[in-house]
């Protein structure tokens, strides 16, 4: 008798997962979807707090099929979810983190519409438990969808559906060099690869969960591993999207997300060996990735920053974080009848400094809420201050090197 293919493969990499697997795994066996269209791949990860145990008595229990894998520990989250892709059947997978939780018509309500709309990626409502989870993705369902037309590119954690036959097709795995950041590296790439992505917004599919013991990957990578995992996404994204607005757009995730968390508050506190690591590793990122049309698209305080960052500027950079850490509001200066508005962070119009003006104008939406702005369309403007603002920067090392000065 031939045994039909599961429609969904959950896969749960699982490493020192108690108590928290234990609420996990009760909201798999909670799922209104019928058990028959479900398996289950879970992977114990060298655990030493009795995971492998209670994942062996889930099995027994649960209602659709359960595989435990028992193997030594591979470092990361990385190599659990390969063994387990590896060993997947269903039409789709779905990655759930051993100390989170699905929504109970999770998987349901996403076959369902990954069914109907034909799109190969399912990114389902994620809610955050003593933990922060992504806002503005939420704001309506939507059928069919890209990473350019709408908000995805703000959560690339590995909590979607993916549809397999995509995965296998350009053989997609894990990075499993990465000890964080691996996901987002996956996920940015099947958005880019997909035949359309489904927004299921009006449900609740995934509960992030906020561990109490501080075990969390996000709570203990390092700087330099943020600053690796940043390089290895605009790697990917330079790779399949051409130089270009489409490639500035997707930059913006990891210049505005990754890279400038190095360079808020916390900058305050690192020692001068940090700092001087710190923008090491930033300038080669900037020098072969940041534009114009990038920073255009950040705010006003984090466009900025990348500037000072670029041109080694640290005292000017310290004055704009603690600005920022004091939770200051920037004032707002109108010129031209409206049109341009300037958030009046720490040295605006300092000649010493030399700033360009450009780079404290605010546009879009960090405007529109200052009464009496103009909108206008995007202009050029700003793309030609940043260039003459690069062309007037003294070389980064000795010119006879023929290095290339440090980007704007």
């Amino acid at each position: 008798m031939t045994v039909p293919q599961p429609d969904v493969t959950v896969i749960i990499g699982a490493y020192e997962a108690m108590p928290y697997l234990v609420e996990c795994l009760a909201s798999v066996e909670a799922q209104t979807i019928d058990p028959t269209r479900v398996e289950v791949i879970t992977v114990d990860d060298g655990s030493t707090d009795g995971t492998g145990d209670y994942l062996e008595q889930f099995a027994a229990r649960a209602p659709m099929p359960v595989t435990v894998i028992r193997q030594e520990n591979s470092g990361g989250p990385s190599g659990p979810r390969n063994v387990g892709l590896a060993r997947a059947t269903g039409r789709y997978v779905f990655f759930l983190d051993a100390d989170d939780r699905l929504g109970p018509e999770a998987l349901d309500r996403m076959v369902a519409l990954a069914d109907r709309a034909g799109t190969d990626v399912v990114v389902g409502r994620i809610e955050g438990i003593n933990r922060k989870a992504p806002k503005s993705v939420w704001r309506t369902s939507l059928e069919r969808t890209d990473v350019f037309s709408s908000n995805i590119k703000f959560t690339l954690t590995a909590q979607k559906l993916f549809r397999r036959a995509l995965l296998e097709r350009h053989g997609m795995r894990f990075d499993e060099s990465l000890f964080s950041g691996e996901d987002a590296l996956f996920t940015m790439e099947a958005y880019l690869r997909a035949d359309g992505v489904s927004v299921l917004a009006d449900y609740t599919c995934y509960y992030l969960v906020g561990r109490d013991d501080g075990k969390h990957v996000t709570k203990t990578s390092t700087y330099p591993g943020r600053f690796g995992h940043a390089r290895a996404l605009m790697d990917l994204i330079a790779e399949l999207v051409p130089a270009g607005a489409r490639r500035d757009q997707l930059m913006v995730r990891p210049f505005g997300v990754t890279l400038l968390a190095q360079f808020g508050p916390r900058w305050l506190k690192d020692t001068e060996k940090v700092r001087q690591h710190k923008l090491d590793l930033a300038k080669p990122l900037l020098d072969a990735y940041w534009t114009p049309g990038i920073a255009d698209r950040l705010k006003v305080n984090e466009r900025l920053r990348m500037h000072l960052v670029a041109t080694r500027q640290t005292e000017l950079l310290d004055d704009i974080v603690e600005f920022i850490r004091a939770k200051k509001q920037a004032a707002a200066l109108l010129e031209k009848g409206g049109r341009h508005l300037y958030l009046v962070y720490p040295h605006f119009r300092d000649r010493k400094a030399g700033i360009p003006d450009e780079l404290y104008r605010a546009r879009g939406r960090e405007a529109r809420p200052f009464l009496g702005y103009v909108e206008q369309p995007a202009g050029s403007l700003l793309r030609r201050a940043l260039h003459r603002a690069r062309r007037t920067l003294p070389p980064s090392r000795d010119p006879k090197s023929g290095d290339r000065p440090a980007a704007a």
